[in-house]
């Protein structure tokens, strides 16, 4: 079978089993087809981490595509049914670990690229590439670490295309144009251990933290808003217990996370926890971890060239959604760029047999290539 460029690619990339956050050498295959582009490659690490950045052009307008080479592990090899970083192709579809999630996407970047530069050599504004390989890890030295650097030295984007798999049914019928943010509370009660049958010598620390527990699960955050759903707060971890029956045990352990709409920023959602847990008059210590503040684009430049692209390449109109986690999308949306996520359908990541459909790389090149033609084609 003869293989498409964009299939190709993906191909070279599964091929490399860059799980979080080694990525075997998949961004330096990606540099060297970047540079014979004319690209600008830069290699920006931070603790063990690969990140590159490759520019080309120097003027405004920048447009950026953003992802990361780095997978998630493929889990029982056994359950397979090809190996997971032997890509293969069947029954219309290409198997393996990152090929919807988001290799795929990447080649399809690349390839977009190849053809947008061969038609428009002297395009307006500047391309660019933003490419991780901690994005399935905890993220801390990836994308974050490059938007610092660019930040540093007044390096702007204005549009980011995000390639994360956000189609649902079929290639582009959902744009991802935010998300909401994430937050998680780590919470240890402290009591005083002792035996069961004295608990007048004793502090239970469920029995004293219980009822503000209750109260965080029921608490109404906000209403959400035309682009978000109510702010949730999920426990999602609870332990306690010295492993006898007879054991007063003396800490709780609890870890919480809310999924907040624009409604919310992190800080007051800290000052309302912290609120209602004063409240119950118990000995607590409180830690947060902040994942990302939430962000929308709303209908702009960006937004409006990825739905006509749809239109044109796959013959749908596009719906637009903050549904789902997070994304890398949240570093980047701070600084003031457009952000949208488009990529294939997201039915199979990170599961046994991921996998996305051979045309559907394809056309998501075309669509790519669509998009860069209204946004910096000669004739924008």
């Amino acid at each position: 079978m003869t293989l498409s460029p964009t299939l190709q690619l993906a191909h070279e990339l599964i091929a490399r089993p860059s799980v979080t956050p080694d990525d075997q050498g998949c961004q330096q295959l990606l540099a060297e087809r970047l540079a014979a582009l004319d690209f600008r490659i830069e290699a920006m690490p931070r603790d063990g981490v690969t990140n590159l950045w490759a520019r080309r052009g120097d003027q405004a307008p920048l447009f950026c595509f953003a992802g990361h080479t780095d997978v998630v592990p493929p889990g029982p090899l056994e359950q397979w049914d090809s190996p997971p970083f032997a890509p293969t192709i069947r029954d219309g579809l290409l198997y393996g670990r990152g090929a919807a999630d988001m290799k795929g996407s990447i080649a399809a970047f690349v390839c977009a690229l190849e053809a947008f530069v061969a038609h428009h050599p002297d395009h307006r504004g500047s391309i660019a590439l933003l490419i991780t390989s901690d994005e399935e890890g905890p993220a801390t030295a990836g994308t974050v670490e490059v938007m610092r650097r660019l930040d540093a030295r007044g390096e702007h984007i204005d549009y980011a295309l995000v390639g994360e798999p956000s189609s649902s049914q079929q290639l582009g019928d959902t744009i991802k144009n935010g998300r909401r943010g994430s937050i998680s509370g780590f919470l240890k009660v402290r009591g005083k251990q002792g035996h069961v049958a004295y608990p007048a010598l004793a502090r239970n620390p469920f029995h004293e933290s219980a009822r503000a527990l209750a109260d965080l699960a029921a608490e109404t955050w906000d209403q959400g808003n035309d682009h978000f759903p109510p702010t949730s707060l999920q426990i999602a971890n609870l332990n306690m217990g010295t492993g006898a029956e007879n054991v007063v045990p003396g800490e709780l352990a609890a870890q919480f996370n809310l999924r907040f709409s624009t409604e919310l920023d992190a800080a007051t959602i800290k000052r309302r926890v912290t609120a209602i847990l004063d409240a119950g008059g118990f000995d607590y210590a409180l830690d947060w971890r902040l994942s990302g503040e939430p962000f929308l684009t709303p209908s702009g430049a960006l937004v409006e060239a990825a739905r006509a692209a749809i239109a044109e390449h796959c013959g749908i109109t596009t719906e637009l959604s903050t549904a789902g986690g997070t994304s890398d999308g949240r570093f980047i949306a701070p600084s003031g760029a457009q952000v949208v996520e488009l990529g294939p359908r997201n039915a199979t990541i990170h599961q046994i047999n991921e996998c996305v459909g051979v045309d559907e790389l394809d056309q998501l090149s075309d669509v790519y290539a669509g998009i860069l033609e209204r946004l910096l084609g000669n004739a924008a």
